[in-house]
């Protein structure tokens, strides 16, 4: 790191000179342009690339065009960020082809089919990331998310065996998004700025709405044992079951409110790691109090580690959330060498 003395010249204007090698790396010469940007953390950014270019789309030649290619295709080039994207079929677009695509696109928020030729369709994102709320996405994650463990916990306990409505594609769809506008937050400032947050607070959204996500895979576990099990659970072990379960998403909930909630603090971030561990302990105990219960299907135990697994994660955004507010006390110059936060 290199360090520069601020100068003043003519009536108030601020100078700082720049390290010749970097500028020379850059091919930065005397009366070159460059563009200043000052984030809402405080760097303040010189960038040499200040042109205003349309984004152009990226060029994907794409051979197999069965509908699971495409998808993999089109989710993974959304998550990494990437807003156009040109898909160029070896065979030509058939209508099938173009109807694939479409199908796809109405699965990702924002994304729309603009152009279509013989051999080729272009995607876009166009909504605009100034109506986007990274914090409210990681909400609506939160609810779809217990809506649909919630769901699966009673299509497992309930007294006649019922399968759930299931919420995989509205939390897919919300996680895709947080994942997408996520990296374009890291690849660009104004994006970041227009999402309003700063690189680690993004960042702890970000693995907020993974593990979210995790929960959801956790309540697809339990609804295919409530699917594959052969009569009700019986009445006991269901309502430990369901115990367990509510505090499980109770947890989660708590744990996400230390990281998105401003008036969060250290001590609900403990209690939450607290509650984590004791939760974990009865999961065990329950789990192997069921391999003495006559009445138990060995296949109950497939859901209990599924809500072992939730409590886990919610353990880990709990720790995001401690590990955030630590950072921003430390930040803030407000705890003393020696003093517990």
């Amino acid at each position: 790191m290199e360090t520069r003395k601020i100068q003043q010249v003519g009536g108030g204007t601020y100078t700082v000179s720049l390290p010749k090698e970097w500028a020379t790396a850059a091919d930065i010469e005397p009366g070159a342009v460059v563009a200043l940007h000052s984030h809402i953390d405080g760097t303040l950014v010189v960038q040499t690339d200040v042109g205003e270019a349309g984004v152009e789309p990226l060029t994907l030649s794409v051979v197999d065009v069965d509908s699971a290619t495409l998808e993999r295709t089109l989710w993974a080039a959304y998550a990494a960020g990437i807003d156009a994207l040109e898909l160029e079929f070896s065979d030509g677009v058939t209508e099938e082809t173009h109807r694939r695509v479409e199908r796809v696109t109405r699965n990702l928020t924002g994304v729309t089919v603009t152009d279509s030729s013989d051999d080729a369709v272009q995607v876009r994102s166009l909504l605009d990331v100034e109506e986007v709320s990274i914090t409210q996405s990681v909400r609506q994650l939160q609810f779809a998310a217990l809506s649909a463990h919630r769901e699966a916990t009673a299509a497992l306990t309930a007294a006649t065996l019922e399968a759930p409505s299931g919420q995989g594609d509205s939390t897919d769809r919300i996680a895709a998004m947080v994942d997408h506008y996520v990296q374009r937050g890291l690849d660009s400032l104004s994006v970041m700025d227009a999402l309003g947050l700063t690189r680690p607070a993004l960042f702890d959204r970000w693995v907020t709405a993974r593990e979210l996500a995790r929960v959801v895979d956790h309540a697809d576990r339990i609804a295919t044992t409530a699917d594959r099990l052969d009569d009700p659970v019986d009445a006991a072990l269901a309502a430990d079951v369901d115990d367990l379960a509510d505090r499980s998403r109770d947890l989660v909930r708590e744990s996400v409110g230390v990281v998105l909630e401003d008036a969060g603090d250290t001590a609900a971030a403990r209690r939450c790691l607290d509650d984590r561990d004791e939760l974990v302990a009865d999961i065990r105990a329950f789990d192997r109090r069921l391999y003495e219960t006559d009445a138990a299907d060995y296949r109950l135990t497939h859901a209990v580690d599924a809500l072992r697994r939730t409590t886990e994660s919610a353990g880990t955004v709990a720790e995001v959330g401690l590990q955030s507010l630590l950072r921003e006390r430390c930040s803030s110059a407000s705890v003393a060498v020696g003093q517990a936060p």
